[in-house]
């Protein structure tokens, strides 16, 4: 993010805290997503075991619907892991930037607290 001559850093600290915000949203609807992404993949495996062990009978839609789930889980946790960590980086460098526009700012101290 590049400053302007019309941009105050108040301005564009404004800016990176909405982007900060909007990165910690993603962040956490990926955090669901590898969760849902978790449980989808224990409950393939579940289903498919119990297939295995003839406790279910055997069902070749189950069987194969329980190996969907395992690889849909599969897929969507490793999207979903990688989004966060890109996520998690972008959220780190505007973090940063955001420290060093505040340690540019000449802050001035209004009054004294003891009058």
């Amino acid at each position: 993010m590049n400053l302007t001559d019309e941009d105050s850093p108040i301005d564009e600290i404004s800016r990176i805290e909405a982007r900060i915000e909007e990165l910690a949203d993603v962040a956490e609807r990926c955090r669901k997503i590898i969760l849902v992404s978790k449980a989808a993949i224990a409950g393939g495996v579940a289903l498919l075991l119990v297939l295995m062990l003839g406790l279910f009978g055997s069902n070749q839609v189950a069987a194969i619907g329980s190996i969907a789930l395992v690889l849909g889980g599969i897929v969507s946790l490793g999207s979903n892991a990688s989004t966060l960590q890109q996520t998690m980086a972008a959220m780190s460098a505007a973090e940063a930037l955001r420290s060093d526009l505040i340690s540019r700012i000449d802050l001035k101290v209004v009054g004294d607290s003891r009058l």
